[in-house]
């Protein structure tokens, strides 16, 4: 009976740290994850440069596989950290994670597959988890306040304008060719 309790204190802790941002260590977790995305879309960017992509190769493949398995890794806990592991799996974050993980496994299996890297693009989408924090950060005048209460939709507007961005210039990189 109390190795069940500890099985479960060790799923309500990790569950807490990665779905809660009301404590230090789910601020903490949110925080690295969005630099680990951030870090990650930059590497997009910097990798479509044909100069810098061939200068920085062997840099970008290692931080990229970094990058792939510290989501993975993710991946996994947020589906072993809560009761209904479908429930996340088949969520819009769900998806969104998988397909923003799996690109990279896949180029490895499959030969010319390497324009599915661009879904890594999508690692963009799991920021809209990570300002949640917004909520925890004191306000102090009527402007930040209405920022604030204006900050969900400015987010998703300026988030879908870099989301069609990055899109749109992957599409022409595709077409134009390297």
């Amino acid at each position: 009976m109390k190795t069940n309790n500890k099985k479960h204190s060790w799923k309500q802790r990790l569950h807490e740290i990665i779905y809660e941002a009301d404590t230090k260590a789910g601020k903490l977790f949110d925080v690295a994850l969005l630099i680990v995305i951030l870090v990650s879309l930059v590497l997009v960017v910097l990798d479509s440069v044909d100069h810098i992509s061939i200068k920085y190769r062997s840099l970008f493949l290692i931080l990229e596989w970094l990058i792939t398995v510290f989501f993975t890794i993710e991946y996994i806990l947020r589906i072993i950290s809560i009761k209904k592991p479908k429930n996340y799996i088949f969520s819009f974050y769900g998806i969104v994670d998988f397909l923003s993980t799996i690109p990279l496994y896949i180029s490895l299996i499959f030969a010319g597959s390497g324009a599915l890297l661009s879904l890594r693009a999508l690692r963009l989408l799991r920021v809209f988890r990570v300002f949640k924090l917004a909520r925890y950060t004191g306000a102090g005048s009527v402007v930040s306040i209405a920022l604030k209460r204006s900050l969900p939709k400015i987010l998703i507007f300026l988030y879908t304008v870099i989301i069609i961005a990055f899109v749109a210039g992957t599409i022409m990189y595709l077409v134009e060719g390297p």
